[in-house]
């Protein structure tokens, strides 16, 4: 029996995601045509069936309008957070992994 796919929705995020899950369109979308992941590998990443990604993946085609807005929302939301001061991911993980260095260098 086919399993359905959970409704697409906005309550969250301020962008579409998959209802009742944190998971938006934008991140399943990328992950699969972004990095080229099988949807099935997806599905089973973030614990969805596929019928899941493949209406996140047909949501995000059918409403580029609200799609596009979401992306530049996020991105302003974004340049935001790094005239505050905040540090992206990369920065981060660059500054573990220095300390980790001194770490395994000083013992």
């Amino acid at each position: 029996m086919a399993q359905a796919a959970r409704r697409i929705v906005t309550e969250f995020h301020d962008e579409p995601h998959l209802e009742g899950r944190r998971v938006t369109v934008r991140r399943l979308q990328g992950l699969v045509e972004g990095t080229g992941q099988p949807a099935s590998e997806v599905a089973a990443e973030f614990d969805l069936s596929v019928a899941d990604v493949y209406a996140a993946l047909q949501y995000y085609h059918t409403h580029p309008d609200e799609m596009a807005a979401a992306e530049e929302r996020r991105a302003k939301s974004e340049e935001s957070a790094r005239q505050a001061g905040a540090k992206t991911v990369a920065e981060l993980r660059q500054e573990r992994d220095e300390e980790l260095d001194d770490v395994s260098n000083s013992g």
